[in-house]
């Protein structure tokens, strides 16, 4: 049997699966809102926050603790506004900590 090795980039590979190919879309969608409203997060705080999945008009921001929680909830009513001036049809922003597990 004659196998031919064909390499292809992950993009390539997403671009020719339906499912794929929204779900990366989807991400670099929630990249780039992040990046929208990265200058409204104090400096301090950036570093804590990723973007999260989208699902409707719902949009997920993954925070390191608690804290930047509290903080980045009393936020939560110019960000969105923010994103919906740019565009983006967002009803709600939800607020999701990234708990890490000890390890034994």
């Amino acid at each position: 049997m004659n196998r031919r090795n064909h390499s292809f980039t992950l993009l390539q590979a997403t671009q020719d699966s339906p499912s794929l190919a929204r779900l990366t879309g989807l991400a670099m969608e929630s990249s780039a809102r992040l990046k929208s409203i990265e200058a409204l997060i104090p400096a301090p705080l950036r570093s804590a926050v990723r973007a999260g999945p989208i699902e409707d008009t719902v949009w997920c921001l993954i925070l390191d603790n608690n804290a930047i929680a509290a903080k980045i909830r009393q936020l939560l009513p110019s960000l969105e506004s923010h994103l919906r001036t740019k565009g983006w049809d967002v009803s709600a922003i939800r607020l999701k900590v990234q708990t890490t597990r000890a390890q034994t």
